[in-house]
C-alpha cells in the first residue's frame, strides 16, 4: 500500500467516523446536555463502539479463512460448539448475546479450527436478525469447506425483548439451519444434536 493510498483510506476512515460522532451528539442532545462533563468526548466514543461492532462489513470470507484447509480423509461429523457470539439486532440497534454451535462432515478436507470462530464472528458483527445470521454461518462454511452437510444452531439472548417491549428477562431464542444430510438424513441430525447434550 503506498503512502497515498493509506492516507486516503485512513481520511475515508475519519471521514466515517465523523459523521457518526456528529449523528451520536445529536441523538444525545435529545435527551442530555452535551456540555456535561461527563458527556463530551461521549459522541467520539460511541462511534468509534459502534464501528468496532460492525467491523464484520470491513471483513470478507477469502480473508478471514486465509487458505486455512488442510486434507483430510476423515468423512466422520466434526462439532464445534459453544462458540460465543456479539450482535445487533437491525431492529433497534440494541445487542444479543448468545451462543453457535457448528458441525460439517469433511469433504477431503478440513476448517483450521479457529476459522470457524473468525466465520461467526465476520457474520455476527453487521446488523442482524438472529435468522439470517444462522442460515449466513451455515451457507459459509459449506462454502469454504466444500461440503455440502452443514448444521448450524444459534442460541442467544436479545435485549431487544429484555430491556424494551415486553421485557422478558428468561427468553432465549434458538434457530438453526440444516444443509444436506443434517436436513435429509434425521440420523445425522440426531447425531449432531446428541454430541451437543454430551
Amino acid at each position: 500500500m503506498t503512502d497515498s493510498t493509506k492516507n486516503s483510506a485512513d481520511d475515508a476512515s475519519y471521514d466515517r467516523s465523523d459523521e457518526l460522532a456528529k449523528a451520536y451528539a445529536t441523538i444525545i442532545a435529545a435527551f442530555d446536555d452535551l456540555d456535561r462533563p461527563g458527556l463530551l468526548k461521549t459522541p467520539q466514543r460511541a462511534a468509534d463502539a459502534m464501528r468496532f461492532l460492525n467491523r464484520g462489513y470491513e471483513q470478507n470470507l477469502e480473508v478471514v479463512v486465509n487458505n486455512a484447509l488442510f486434507p483430510s480423509d476423515n468423512r466422520e461429523m466434526i462439532v464445534v460448539q459453544d462458540i460465543e457470539l456479539y450482535s445487533l439486532c437491525e431492529h433497534h440497534l440494541l445487542p444479543f448475546i448468545g451462543r453457535a454451535h457448528v458441525a460439517y462432515i469433511p469433504n477431503g478436507q478440513v476448517l483450521g479450527l479457529s476459522k470457524v470462530a473468525r466465520i461467526i464472528d465476520m457474520f455476527a458483527r453487521r446488523l442482524q436478525i438472529q435468522e439470517q445470521l444462522t442460515f449466513q454461518i451455515a451457507d459459509a462454511i459449506r462454502s469454504v469447506t466444500g461440503s455440502p452437510d452443514v448444521g448450524v444452531i444459534v442460541e442467544a439472548q436479545h435485549m431487544c425483548m429484555m430491556m424494551r417491549g415486553v421485557e422478558k428477562q428468561n427468553s432465549k431464542m434458538k434457530s438453526s439451519a440444516m444443509l444436506g444430510a443434517f436436513e435429509e438424513n434425521a440420523a445425522t441430525r440426531a447425531e449432531f444434536l446428541h454430541l451437543l447434550r454430551r
